[in-house]
């Protein structure tokens, strides 16, 4: 099984950006997907996830409406769309999965990608 995640860049505070999280090995269609992200000198944070019961999407509370996980167009893909970026958004966004994982839940992944790097700046 293999991630990545890609779509990341420099934008300027209240830019946008739509990350983009793709899959091999596994089906991104029928597994529930979360996006972590680090900042440099802090610890890995949970973002948001999305379920592939209902395509139901939770987030962590600084990026509710302002960030949105949705199914990507392209099969076994998870899109990112980040809008109003902070400076505080700045970090390496990866994306996750794993057979006992289920969003909301912290646990059970086992699969990460590569991350892609969000750096808002001005």
């Amino acid at each position: 099984v293999q991630l990545q995640a890609s779509g990341g860049g420099s934008v300027q505070p209240g830019g946008s950006l739509r990350l983009s999280c793709a899959a091999s090995g596994i089906s991104l269609d029928y597994s529930h997907v979360g996006w972590f992200r680090q900042a440099p000198g802090k610890a890995r944070e949970w973002v948001g996830c999305i379920s592939p019961v209902d395509g139901s999407t939770y987030y962590r509370e600084s990026v509710k409406g302002r960030f949105t996980i949705s199914r990507g167009s392209t099969k076994d893909t998870v899109d990112f769309q980040l809008t109003s970026l902070k400076p505080e958004d700045t970090a390496v966004y990866s994306c996750t999965t794993g057979y006992y994982y289920h969003c909301p839940g912290k646990g059970g992944m086992e699969f990460w990608g590569k991350g892609t790097q969000v750096t808002v700046s001005s």
